[in-house]
């Protein structure tokens, strides 16, 4: 991909408002998609999140109605909802080492510094009472890469924060589990007749919001 091809696809891309309710996603496609979830960057690379793929139509149905009625958690031929590891705890942090360990095939104990560093920094977090509010801002880099992987593959997206997420869970059956839903993000293809399409993107100048300095 050149830098030309890069814009092209960035300038494609849009929050689809309509999509093709016909049309799947190949499974391959999808694969690929889905692991450019797992590969997401985060903070230390604790990975503080959880993605749900909705597949069961009565799911779907419920969660449009808890997003004020829009219709992409339907339509969509994959839907994501993406939520967060509540309260981000010391056993979590430790499983993170553990298996870092196990695939780099080293001793667990030559990372006992880098643990206490994290553990350290979450720790504070959670006394401050922003560990959910951190662990959130994980799942939105998520999320970018989520949509930007699709447009490179000519899958459209609409990320959705329009939406109830103390429903979702409850519809999800996630109370109680740990994880509590942030976003949701459907994926397909848009729809002929999806007027936003060709609505050009507004933005203010390059020379306004990037500054060299």
């Amino acid at each position: 991909m050149t830098p030309s091809d890069l814009l092209t696809t960035l300038n494609w891309r849009y929050a689809t408002k309509q999509l093709d309710a016909t049309r799947k996603i190949p499974d391959a496609t999808w694969a690929a998609l889905e692991q450019s979830l797992v590969l997401a960057p985060s903070s230390f690379g604790v990975q503080p999140w959880r993605f749900y793929v909705v597949d069961d139509p009565e799911l779907r149905r419920q969660l449009s109605t808890a997003s004020w009625g829009q219709s992409q958690p339907v339509d969509a031929s994959h839907y994501v909802v993406l939520t967060i590891r509540q309260n981000l705890d010391d056993d979590y942090i430790n499983r993170y080492i553990e298996t870092a360990a196990t695939i780099r095939g080293i001793p667990v104990e030559s990372l006992e510094g880098y643990r206490k560093v994290v553990a350290g920094f979450v720790g504070r977090l959670r006394e401050a009472g922003t560990v959910d509010a951190w662990a959130a801002r994980q799942v939105y880099i998520a999320l970018g890469q989520f949509m930007t992987s699709a447009a490179v593959l000519g899958i459209d997206t609409c990320p959705m924060e329009g939406i109830d997420p103390v429903r979702y869970d409850s519809i999800l059956g996630l109370d109680g589990s740990g994880y509590a839903t942030v976003c949701g993000c459907a994926a397909g293809y848009r729809s002929a007749g999806d007027k936003y399409a060709a609505t050009p993107k507004v933005r203010f100048p390059a020379a306004e919001i990037v500054k060299h300095i």
